[in-house]
């Protein structure tokens, strides 16, 4: 096997079922199918995975073509493993109700956070507050 350069190298990889970590913290999996110079993916037969807890749910998404500057990771899948998973799989209902929940949560704790530096004088700018400054 040859060593190619840069994104010449997943040739090989065209036509294999992918994971795509995205830098917004989506993850995908398809069938990569282009590549170019700049990493730019299409992915065909692509899902939306969405973890929560130990349950996930895959929501369609079809052809996907992929900045490469938002890829953070990408993975070739094990089609021999890849039903080896200590997760559930939900509906997709399910996921982003769980999702929500999860995010919600989220919410509140640095709400509680913001609270407390708050009473004794201290304060933090939140991310969606920066615009202010």
């Amino acid at each position: 096997m040859n060593y190619m350069p840069g994104t010449a190298s997943l040739i090989e990889d065209i036509n294999k079922k992918h994971l795509v970590l995205l830098r917004d913290g989506r993850t995908l999996i398809g069938f990569l199918r282009s590549i170019d110079q700049f990493a730019n993916l299409v992915l065909h037969q692509t899902v939306e995975r969405i973890h929560v807890g130990k349950k996930y749910g895959d929501i369609p998404r079809g052809i996907f073509v992929v900045r490469g500057e938002n890829v953070v990771l990408l993975g070739e899948i094990d089609l021999e493993k890849e039903s080896d998973t200590p997760l559930q799989q939900v509906s997709i209902e399910e996921i982003l109700e769980e999702q929500r929940v999860e995010q919600q949560t989220k919410l509140e704790a640095e709400e509680l956070k913001v609270q407390a530096l708050k009473d004794p004088g201290l304060s933090i700018p939140r991310a969606d507050t920066l615009d202010e400054y």
